[in-house]
């Protein structure tokens, strides 16, 4: 089984000098990337068989990711209109 990444840079790799940049001066950005990408590394250790949960549960860290994911690309857009 291939377990897709979906770190923001493999999701946007267009927006990488706008990401940085939001990491780098946007404390906000900042605390939800880091949010985002350790949910994202949890979800894929259940994927890969590392961690046992259930179903359910499951679901639920990949709606809360979509989530926060949605929220990091709108964050993003903004910047990237502003540049």
């Amino acid at each position: 089984m291939i377990i897709e990444k979906h770190d923001l840079h493999h999701e946007f790799p267009e927006f990488s000098d706008e990401i940085h940049n939001l990491k780098m001066n946007d404390a906000h950005f900042a605390r939800l990337f880091k949010a985002y990408h350790e949910l994202d590394q949890e979800v894929r250790h259940i994927e890969q068989g590392a961690e046992n949960t259930s179903d359910e549960y499951l679901d639920q860290q990949k709606m809360q990711r979509l989530h926060l994911k949605d929220e990091l690309f709108a964050i993003i857009k903004k910047e990237k209109a502003t540049t």
